[in-house]
């Protein structure tokens, strides 16, 4: 994981950086099991900001997607296969 925001690239200097978990509720331990975190501003990105990943869906869409193709090109896989694994398809 970078020591920048995925989203502003801030260093986390004035607002520390979160691990968040890409894929959440039923699918967080697979998000912790794929290493499929990035970091994020604790309120500007994270939690409260308007573009942040839990108050805006275009954001968390383009962590869904990121993070799709993360695990397909890690993992060697194709969508089909993502699909299978977590139930669904981002891009």
């Amino acid at each position: 994981m970078d020591d920048r925001c995925w989203l502003c690239g801030r260093n986390g200097a004035q607002d520390p950086l979160d691990a968040h978990h890409i894929f959440g509720g039923p699918d967080r331990r697979k998000s912790e099991k794929y290493g499929l975190k990035v970091k994020l501003c604790h309120s500007r990105c994270h939690i409260f900001g308007p573009m942040s990943a839990h108050q805006n869906a275009e954001t968390a869409l383009a962590l869904h997607q990121y993070g799709q193709r993360k695990w397909m090109e890690e993992q060697g896989k194709t969508i089909d296969d993502f699909r299978r694994e977590f139930g669904r398809n981002y891009l």
